[in-house]
């Protein structure tokens, strides 16, 4: 058995930053303002000074291991956060105007098996504080130029975050069994769910109830089930306005893992 529950009383009430940048540039794309921290940003091509494409950046589909492309996310916080590697590596910045100085990036510890994808992390972490200056182009999608000190350029294509897309979440903690269990939907008659149940905490950290069991129809962005581990999930929930047929009315992401359990 493992468990991460000592984290709780530090992370399981953390807040959202509420505070906003002004460098905002308004924009009818998705009737939403772009900016910074209204889109995740996928690098898609990274130039040299002479403007040759780079490919050290970005790793291609290799026999198992799937393509891995960079992806920014700029908080309000002034955090700025790469996933879609192996580690999650950390950092934060600041703009004045067009200027932009990201500082010292931070990397978690976890040893990947492909040793290419972990140069790439290194790369990526000596990189970005090298970043001068930033621009987003207001196409469709918006596109995010950063320009570096040798005189690179990465472009990074725009995908607005769920907080653009619904407002602000809700934070929820779903405890998901080790087994799946038959969905309860006339169209998902022959496939298998996720069974959970809600837990509460209070203030501090402490576990104080939990609700029924309950088969979850849908998906969680950012988890992947392991059969026979059971998990407590810290989640955020997003309401949607407009609710396909057949559709939750809630989106659900992964936030953290805050408890997990082999159970076979």
């Amino acid at each position: 058995m493992w468990s991460t529950a000592g984290v709780m009383s530090a992370l399981v009430l953390s807040g959202c930053a509420h505070s906003s940048s002004d460098n905002s540039q308004q924009h009818d794309h998705r009737a939403v303002a772009v900016s910074l921290q209204s889109h995740h940003w996928q690098l898609q091509r990274a130039l040299d000074a002479q403007q040759q494409v780079l490919q050290q950046w970005q790793l291609p589909v290799r026999d198992t291991h799937p393509a891995r492309t960079i992806r920014l996310k700029f908080s309000p916080d002034q955090t700025l956060s790469v996933d879609r590697l192996c580690n999650h590596i950390q950092g934060h910045y600041q703009t004045k105007a067009q200027a932009i100085h990201i500082s010292r990036m931070v990397t978690t510890m976890m040893a990947c098996s492909d040793a290419e994808l972990m140069r790439l992390e290194q790369r990526v972490a000596q990189k970005l504080p090298t970043a001068k200056s930033w621009d987003i182009k207001l196409d469709t999608p918006a596109m995010l130029e950063l320009k570096f000190e040798d005189g690179s350029v990465w472009q990074l294509q725009g995908t607005p975050t769920h907080e653009t897309l619904y407002g602000k979440s809700e934070q929820v903690f779903l405890e998901v069994a080790a087994e799946k269990a038959a969905c309860q939907h006339p169209l998902m008659s022959d496939a298998r769910c996720l069974k959970v149940r809600e837990v509460h905490y209070n203030s501090q950290g402490i576990k104080t109830s939990e609700g029924d069991w309950s088969i979850f129809n849908g998906s969680i962005e950012g988890y992947q089930h392991q059969e026979g581990v059971r998990n407590v999930l810290r989640l955020k929930r997003y309401e949607r306005t407009h609710v396909p047929a057949d559709a939750s009315r809630y989106i659900y992401v992964h936030d953290m893992t805050v408890e997990s359990e082999q159970v076979r």
